[in-house]
């Protein structure tokens, strides 16, 4: 039920809160960038699984536990998700702020704000599930929080620099959300006898981030 609240979130950040606004904010007839950054971020985090069993340090658990541990892996690569698309993020909140008019930057801040909710549990509810130790997770999620605030600055500092990579980032996080969310979350929500109450949990998730988003439009 948690995992699939936690991919409904995922797959609603990723078309709702970084796809759409890419292509909102890339020409028509540069569009294919938004899908060749969708593909990248893809092959991309398909590159990290192979990583995953390596960060035993970060998870404080003992390398062979680690190694051994399946459904820690699958919980490592989404919240590494989850921090990649938190810099593009945060700095297309900061791009915001160079503009004469703030307002819609503070719009597009409180929206992040209110969306990072959800998202905190997307990281700490499924580490905690995997044996991770509620220390070791704390700082792992403000580490993740961090990106977000070092994009806002990025975005802020670099200004029309960043308005152009933009679309391809935020394309990019949304790729790597997706290919977590097909190929990890999905199919462990639905092989222990759960699908339909993963299902409605998914459901649940993807509503609860669209609404937030609707209301911070």
């Amino acid at each position: 039920m948690v995992i699939g609240f936690c991919a409904g979130v995922m797959l609603a950040a990723s078309v709702v809160g970084l796809i759409l606004p890419a292509m909102e904010l890339t020409a028509t007839h540069d569009v294919w960038l938004v899908i060749v950054g969708v593909m990248c971020g893809a092959v991309f985090l398909n590159l990290l699984d192979h990583i995953t069993p390596h960060l035993h340090h970060v998870t404080g658990l003992d390398p062979e536990e680690h190694r051994n541990n399946a459904t820690l892996n699958r919980v490592l690569l989404f919240v590494l998700a989850i921090a990649l698309h938190k810099f593009p993020e945060g700095m297309a909140a900061g791009v915001g702020f160079n503009a004469e008019d703030v307002s819609n930057a503070w719009t597009v801040t409180a929206g992040l704000s209110l969306q990072n909710v959800p998202e905190g549990m997307v990281v700490i509810s499924p580490l905690l599930l995997a044996g991770v130790n509620r220390w070791r997770t704390l700082m792992i999620s403000v580490l993740i929080a961090l990106f977000e605030v070092v994009g806002i600055w990025v975005g802020f500092a670099a200004g029309g620099v960043s308005e152009q990579l933009l679309p391809l980032m935020l394309a990019f996080a949304g790729g790597a959300m997706l290919y977590v969310v097909s190929d990890e979350m999905i199919p462990e929500t639905h092989a222990h006898g759960y699908q339909k109450a993963a299902t409605y949990a998914l459901l649940l998730g993807f509503l609860s981030l669209v609404l937030m988003e609707r209301f911070f439009e």
